[in-house]
């Protein structure tokens, strides 16, 4: 990741801004790489983690469990605080909007095993870590490209 998160102050920093809205939408870039274009000298490597596939999970754990965030606080600063800033015509749910959706389980306990992921990508910080909540289905213009099988 560019630039890393380097202290527990720096996380406490994040955390708090997200909290009083200094922070007003989080996002992943999900830049997901091949194993073979990490598999480098370091400084060679291209920057960028999987970070589609566990981004909620990852927020539910470490900002809403510990109470940091409400869940209300946490889909409006992961859907409707972005789409509301860059005028997108999703992150709402009502009659004639842009039927964009994910379902998710916030009680779903579950460990990250990069191997399932089906991105191309297998590079996680957080392989082998309990998180919880999962995404259980995703609806993209009212039609279902992802349910949970297992």
């Amino acid at each position: 990741m560019n630039p890393p998160l380097r202290t527990t102050q720096d996380v406490e920093a994040l955390q708090e801004a997200v909290r009083d809205g200094t922070i007003d939408l989080v996002a992943t870039d999900h830049a997901p790489h091949h194993y073979d274009e990490k598999e480098r000298e370091f400084s060679e490597a291209p920057n960028g983690i999987v970070g589609l596939e566990t981004a909620l999970a990852v927020l539910v754990t470490n900002l809403v469990v510990p109470g940091i965030i409400s869940y209300s606080t946490l889909v409006d600063r992961m859907s409707c605080a972005p789409a509301r800033i860059f005028h997108l015509p999703g992150g709402m749910l009502r009659r004639g909007s842009v039927a964009d959706i994910t379902v998710f389980d916030p009680a779903a306990s579950w460990q990250v095993d990069p191997a399932s992921f089906l991105s191309k990508g297998r590079n996680s910080p957080y392989a082998g870590k309990a998180l919880q909540g999962r995404a259980t289905c995703t609806i993209v213009g009212g039609q279902v490209v992802y349910r949970l099988t297992s």
